[in-house]
């Protein structure tokens, strides 16, 4: 039996989907937003976007006149086609191709900032690996902002399994690196309007850990 080959599977749905035929689409990434607006991120912040892909965040985030913004991907093609949307904007982006469960950050960002990318890890090594690359990859005093499914929410998306998390069950996962600031749950309304349960955590690297 083959090994499952995620950057494949990612770049045949980007290739064959358009923006909103995916269940993650959203116009305006507004929970998102609305952490870096009660956190304050600084306009001059250095973001990183983990799973990015084609999402919008990047384009509401320039508009906002973020200036530093990192997006990776495992999918090539789905950043093929976020650099088409945002024309001689791309340019102010920086663009890494990578799983996100493989990246080794070169330098430390203010904001590492998952929506439903760390659900897809469901291998202990996987998940481990991230966590330290996060830890590592994050600056001292910045922010961590991961959305997952929740226990209510779906077992699986676009054909692969993922793992649900509770407030609890998310925070004991990062507690080791990372303090929570706060947890909270949405429902995402889909492009086929079904609804999925998500659970969102913020969290603060401390400047020493204890």
């Amino acid at each position: 039996m083959k090994p499952f080959d995620r950057k494949k599977h990612w770049n045949s749905i980007y290739q064959s989907k358009t923006t909103n035929e995916v269940s993650w689409y959203e116009q305006t990434p507004t929970t998102s937003l609305a952490f870096f607006n009660q956190l304050q991120i600084p306009r001059t912040a250095k973001i990183i976007d983990i799973g990015g892909g084609d999402s919008l965040l990047a384009d509401h985030l320039l508009a906002l006149g973020y200036e530093h913004i990192t997006v990776l991907d495992i999918s090539e093609a789905a950043i093929q086609k976020a650099r088409q949307r945002l024309g001689k904007n791309a340019d102010r982006v920086q663009w890494i191709v990578a799983d996100a469960a493989q990246f080794k950050p070169t330098e430390q960002y203010d904001v590492w900032h998952d929506r439903a990318a760390f659900h897809f890890l469901t291998d202990d090594g996987d998940i481990s690996a991230y966590i330290d690359h996060a830890q590592k990859g994050i600056a001292p005093n910045g922010i961590l902002i991961v959305g997952t499914f929740s226990k209510q929410g779906p077992t699986s998306c676009s054909g692969i399994e993922i793992k649900q998390y509770s407030q609890r069950s998310i925070t004991n996962r990062f507690k080791a690196f990372f303090k929570k600031i706060k947890c909270i749950t949405i429902d995402h309304k889909t492009p086929f309007n079904t609804l999925q349960h998500f659970v969102f955590c913020s969290f603060r690297k401390p400047t020493v850990l204890k």
